[in-house]
């Protein structure tokens, strides 16, 4: 069959700079059809609208079990992705199916696509993510090469710098932003193994556990952090009514209490999250997505 990128990983690999050479997106069927045939597997179908960085195939083993085979551009950190999933073994996240067998391919246990925690009312879909969560906060690896996240919002602070001098309208959230990341990191907390990218539409249902996480983007830090990228899961209905910023602030407590985790630094990993996210939206040309995400961090 043809292994077509669909279209919202094209939009979203077109959004990050590739390295020179970078010639992925041109190899992937091709890649794709090695991969399955290297496997003995047969292709059902390429899961669509799929992710943002990597292509998703539902196959069946040789031995009929079913299967998802998920392909990604080393700008995606695929390697890190399978030393996170490996150390997590299963418990609260999709389970590996072989060790290392190509670089950026990733072989993992078949889940329900198309059911993911967002289904859920909203109440009981934060309980279920919040609780899978959980269980993936685990001490790293003694020999781990994760980022932690001193480095990655280091990264990301200095391009919300550079965006907000040429945009001055975003300039008070970027300081606001910056200064919450330099009081966060001041003080040492505990580290544990991140998801990293966590959100109700990366809990999806499984047969062997309700709930289990896919998709990680692992990085080592305080649990506060993993937790600030749900505080604002569905933005979009939050902004749409006129409870939405007393609403937010009732999330941060709500979720900060039920994990233990501490509800200001919660919310100061949430506001700097919010404002990276919506600079980098309003970098790569998506208004829309960015009024929303700024609006929020600014109730924040």
């Amino acid at each position: 069959m043809a292994f077509e990128p669909p279209r919202r990983l094209l939009r979203a690999l077109g959004e990050t700079a590739a390295p020179e050479g970078d010639d992925w997106l041109a190899r992937l069927p091709g890649t794709a059809q090695h991969a399955v045939e290297r496997r003995g597997s047969t292709v059902e179908r390429v899961q669509a609208p799929g992710g943002r960085s990597s292509l998703v195939v539902l196959v069946r083993l040789a031995d009929g079990t079913p299967a998802v085979l998920k392909l990604a551009p080393p700008r995606a950190r695929p390697e890190s992705e399978r030393a996170a999933l490996a150390h997590w073994a299963g418990r609260g996240a999709v389970r590996l199916l072989e060790p290392f067998e190509a670089e950026g391919e990733l072989l993992l246990e078949r889940l329900h696509p198309d059911v993911s925690v967002r289904s859920l009312p909203e109440a009981r879909a934060l309980l279920e993510a919040a609780g899978t969560l959980r269980r993936l906060w685990v001490e790293p690896p003694a020999d781990h090469s994760f980022e932690t996240v001193a480095e990655r919002t280091g990264r990301q602070a200095a391009a919300m710098l550079a965006t907000a001098g040429a945009r001055p309208e975003v300039a008070q959230l970027v300081d606001a932003a910056l200064m919450a990341r330099d009081e966060l990191l001041l003080v040492e907390q505990e580290r544990r193994l991140l998801h990293g990218t966590f959100r109700q539409s990366k809990v999806l249902a499984g047969e062997r556990s309700p709930w289990l996480a896919v998709g990680p983007d692992p990085v080592v830090g305080e649990c506060a952090f993993d937790l600030a990228r749900l505080v604002r899961d569905r933005v979009e209905d939050l902004i749409a009514v006129p409870s939405g910023a007393s609403t937010a602030r009732r999330r941060v407590k709500r979720l900060a209490e039920s994990l233990d985790v501490d509800q200001d630094r919660l919310r100061g990993w949430a506001l700097f999250r919010a404002v990276e996210s919506g600079v980098r939206a309003l970098r790569v040309g998506r208004p829309k997505d960015a009024e929303l995400l700024l609006e929020f961090a600014g109730w924040l």
